[in-house]
């Protein structure tokens, strides 16, 4: 198994926007495509305008044509347009659990 993390940091004053425009069209089509979210997250102290997401995948292949698949759908570049400029930066790291790790 790996893990995509990913934190965002969301344009000032646009984080409740891009949760819910996310929640409403976004999370429809990664769920369809990706399907194994393990968890999605605000920052509440600290970096304040961050949001973390993370995915699991059985192998970079299996990640490789989950996203693709996502990204061919239709409501995946809808939810891209409505969201465009909110998103500021975005840092990824690809994660590989421990031997002793809960989540394997």
């Amino acid at each position: 198994m790996i893990i995509d993390h990913r934190t965002y940091t969301v344009a000032h004053g646009c984080k409740s926007d891009f949760l819910s425009k996310f929640e409403k069209f976004g999370l429809p089509v990664q769920m369809r495509h990706l399907d194994n979210m393990i968890g999605y997250f605000t920052t509440v102290v600290g970096s304040v305008n961050d949001l973390v997401h993370m995915w699991g995948y059985e192998d970079f292949a299996d990640m490789e044509g989950r996203r693709s698949a996502r990204n061919a759908d239709p409501g995946w570049g809808e939810f891209r347009r409505m969201t465009k400029g909110m998103l500021v930066k975005q840092e990824t790291k690809i994660l590989k659990p421990t031997s002793f790790s809960t989540l394997r």
